[in-house]
């Protein structure tokens, strides 16, 4: 009987292993993906728009997809649900690397606050945020300003 059973201990012991090891050496690194982020974010409203790197789109949300009033579609609360919506899509498809181009209206002061807070959602989520740029158009010249020679007078 002892024989017996320190043979079928041996033997439980090799399944035991046999069960574990294959676990450990199958589990391969699922590929991270990278992506473009394009944000467009005014005083109106925020776009936010996903491509891969050859620039076919994979998600695109904007203010008026997440809210129906005009005045909260540049709102930063409603940059962060539109933040989580692309983060459901990009988990989808293990993008997890990100390049991230913001633009602002032509010729305004700044970028508007929608952007700051996608940026900040994301990275918070666990995204890793390879470069963050800023594309915003700048005009040069261009069509003469309304208002005469002497300029608007007040």
């Amino acid at each position: 009987m002892n024989k017996q059973e320190q043979i079928m201990e041996k033997i439980s012991e090799k399944i035991k292993n046999i069960d574990e090891e294959p676990k450990e050496k199958n589990q391969k690194k699922k590929k991270e993906y990278t992506g473009i982020l394009h944000i467009y974010s005014s005083f109106n409203n925020t776009i936010a728009n996903v491509t891969d790197l050859s620039g076919s789109t994979i998600s695109r949300y904007t203010g008026g997809m997440i809210t129906k009033q005009d005045r909260l579609k540049a709102n930063p609360t409603t940059a962060m649900f539109i933040a989580k919506k692309i983060e459901e899509d990009l988990n989808n498809i293990n993008m997890k690397n990100l390049y991230i181009k913001m633009r602002g209206k032509t010729g305004s002061i700044g970028i508007g606050p929608g952007a700051h807070m996608i940026i900040k959602t994301l990275s918070k989520d666990g995204f890793k945020i390879i470069n963050i740029s800023d594309v915003s158009r700048v005009p040069r010249g261009g069509p003469k300003k309304k208002g005469g020679r002497r300029g608007r007078r007040v």
